[in-house]
């Protein structure tokens, strides 16, 4: 027998369920403690998505786009709590150079003028340093990719380019650490900026641009490399020649024709100089007659965002093919 319920209609048989009773199985939002359910294809469960092709969709993916950087990034520097020795490249090796190169060489390069060698020396370093955050780059993407952490983020619904731009972004931050080291160090063993505010700002943009797009060149090598050693390897033998074929240490006038045309046009000389002249430190390559030499402000922004414009899409092809595998 069917059981007898109250009906409106007074038939008999099984109760029609009432259209404002909420079922005793689905969670109430109205009471606390509720978790909240959110649709299918929210990002973090947040806002719905807007339709595609309106300006606020634009708007919206550019937004989530930023915070996907600024986590990855973040996720990158907090590992250094867990493995502090990250931070020897960019404090004990400033650190190293600007000593042993101000206290080794100083007296025996003689610079044209006979300017002071360790105000001439600390522009170099810097420029070295920047430079160096192609291998920092390097090899951290290298560890993401053998750890199997790109696997993961693969699968999560971003941007590609997020995830090598946290990674550089956060080479970059380590990078100006390097550069406070050295700029600290530089200062003791009686390094002196001459200029005003305006002209250590530009020194200090133009050097953090090129820094970007050397992690930019990294990223690109840590896509090719097979491993953490290879990329460093790797990175080893581009920085070690083009530190040595630089005006970083040594100037140029007196070298080999063919070899001083090639150091003329180096990036790392380029920024050197640039910061030598915007510093007020001595600078003899204002004296050569090379384009980059004479306008070294202008090339060094040129370098940088050449590198910037050709390395970046190139690291993000890279990087969606070697994921594809």
């Amino acid at each position: 027998m069917s059981a007898i319920t109250d009906n409106p209609s007074g038939l008999s048989g099984p109760a029609a369920p009432q259209p404002d009773q909420p079922d005793a199985n689905q969670p109430d939002a109205s009471q606390p403690g509720q978790p909240e359910f959110h649709q299918p294809g929210q990002p973090g469960g947040g806002e719905a998505p807007e339709p595609p092709g309106t300006a606020r969709a634009a708007l919206q993916n550019i937004r989530w786009a930023f915070t996907d950087v600024r986590v990855l990034t973040w996720r990158t520097l907090a590992r250094i709590a867990t493995t502090p020795e990250q931070l020897l490249n960019v404090t004990v090796q400033p650190l190293i150079f600007v000593l042993l190169f101000s206290y080794v060489f100083n007296g025996a390069i003689i610079l044209p003028g006979h300017g002071n060698y360790r105000e001439y020396l600390i522009a170099g370093i810097f420029a070295i340093n920047m430079g160096g955050t192609a291998q920092g780059a390097a090899i951290g993407l290298a560890v993401d990719l053998s750890t199997g952490l790109i696997d993961r983020l693969r699968s999560l619904p971003m941007s590609r380019a997020t995830v090598l731009a946290g990674r550089t972004l956060a080479d970059l931050a380590m990078t100006v650490v390097a550069g406070i080291v050295t700029v600290v160090s530089g200062l003791i063993v009686g390094w002196r900026i001459h200029t005003g505010p305006a002209d250590v700002l530009l020194a200090i943009g133009l050097a953090l641009l090129f820094a970007y797009a050397a992690a930019w060149a990294g990223a690109c090598v840590g896509m090719l490399a097979r491993g953490a050693e290879s990329a460093q390897a790797v990175g080893l033998t581009v920085i070690v020649p083009l530190s040595l074929t630089s005006n970083a240490f040594i100037s140029t006038a007196h070298l080999t024709p063919w070899l001083r045309d090639i150091a003329n046009w180096n990036p790392i000389s380029v920024l050197a100089a640039a910061c030598r002249q915007l510093l007020g430190n001595p600078n003899p390559a204002a004296a050569i007659h090379a384009w980059p030499m004479q306008h070294p402000e202008l090339a060094s922004a040129l370098w940088s965002a050449i590198l910037i414009g050709t390395l970046a899409p190139f690291a993000v092809w890279l990087y969606v093919r070697r994921t594809r595998r």
